[in-house]
């Protein structure tokens, strides 16, 4: 019996043995198949049998690798398709255009006013009456400023300013609310004027001897070179008022735009659906409060301003003038009497 079991053990062994692998562990199998093996030509009376190694190392070296510089220029150009891909966009807001080229009065179009935002108004219950003829329409509570007026308006507005640099009169922007800074001095820049960013100091017209008495002044000629024959005589003379004042925020502004009116100084103010159009000489209803359209406003008047300038010089350089030639005795003169000031030399020498 013990014999009978231990021949069945070993006969299942060599059965186990005799018998193939799988497909599937073949499959897995890291080992080099029999038939793919084959015999290198004899040498002389020896044949060496070759490695299923050193048969693999000669496979892979038939085939040429790819260069670095080859799959380099692939991906570049898979980078290049992919940056390639998505929307093309044409044109873009750019907030700083405004302020480094501003449009020409010409230039200005009903898209451009919406687009600055310049039709929006204030809620109804704030509005003011007076400003019924410059509104559109009512949405939502709100009131919406017609944009025709507004367009119409505006180039009045640009033909003063530039009719006023044209004929050498000193303009003056003011604009206090907080952002209104770059647009109001861009704006003079371009018109030659003078600018007011932080507030306006009452008094400075009513009383400008007194507040503006020792601000520096000075004689030009036509082609704005400054004389200085004449600095001795500005010494008794009066505080010089602006021909002109430009106001971005006249609800901030009040007593500016009341004594500008008390010096006979025309005025022009953007006015909101909440302002009182009656306050400035020329008005241009729009929306005070953003500051794209205050920007875009105060741009195209500097244009017009710069329009005014240069033709104001052409025709200076042609011996045009616009105005009458000041001799030193007409500057020694009171403006409003036409006699010399009291205890000046020239009242002492005509006196003697």
């Amino acid at each position: 019996m013990i014999v009978r079991n231990l021949f069945m053990r070993q006969s299942r062994q060599l059965i186990a043995l005799n018998r193939p692998a799988p497909v599937f562990t073949r499959s897995l199998s890291t080992e080099v198949a029999s038939d793919t093996i084959t015999q290198t030509p004899s040498v002389g009376s020896a044949e060496i049998a070759q490695s299923p190694v050193e048969q693999v190392i000669e496979t892979t070296s038939t085939v040429p690798e790819p260069r670095p510089l080859k799959q380099w220029d692939a991906l570049e150009k898979r980078r290049h398709k992919f940056n390639t891909l998505g929307s093309k966009v044409q044109e873009s807001y750019d907030p700083e255009n405004v302020l480094r080229n501003p449009p020409k009065p010409a230039d200005v179009t009903l898209e451009m006013l919406l687009a600055a935002g310049t039709h929006m108004g204030h809620s109804t219950s704030r509005w003011n009456p007076q400003n019924s003829r410059y509104i559109f329409g009512i949405r939502e509570g709100i009131h919406i400023i017609s944009l025709d007026v507004t367009a119409a308006y505006l180039r009045r507005a640009a033909k003063v300013v530039e009719e006023v640099a044209a004929r050498g009169g000193i303009i003056l922007f003011a604009g206090t609310r907080k952002g209104q800074k770059r647009s109001v001095v861009r704006a003079a820049e371009l018109a030659k004027g003078y600018h007011i960013f932080e507030r306006w100091i009452p008094g400075s017209l009513t009383n400008g001897q007194q507040i503006l008495g020792h601000c520096k002044t000075k004689v030009v000629n036509a082609l704005d070179q400054e004389l200085s024959k004449f600095r001795v005589d500005l010494a008794d003379r009066p505080s010089i008022k602006p021909d002109l004042v430009v106001v971005l925020n006249p609800l901030e502004n009040v007593v500016l735009l009341h004594e500008c009116g008390l010096n006979n100084v025309p005025t022009i103010g953007i006015i909101d659906t909440d302002a009182d159009p009656t306050r400035v000489t020329y008005p241009i209803p729009a929306n005070d409060d953003t500051l794209r359209g205050t920007n875009l406003i105060a741009g195209i008047l500097g244009r017009a301003g710069e329009a005014g300038q240069a033709r104001r010089l052409k025709m200076a350089q042609e011996g045009k003038t616009t105005y009458e030639a000041v001799t030193a005795r007409q500057l020694r003169l009171d403006p409003l009497t036409g006699t010399p000031p009291p205890g000046s030399e020239l009242e002492k020498s005509e006196r003697d």
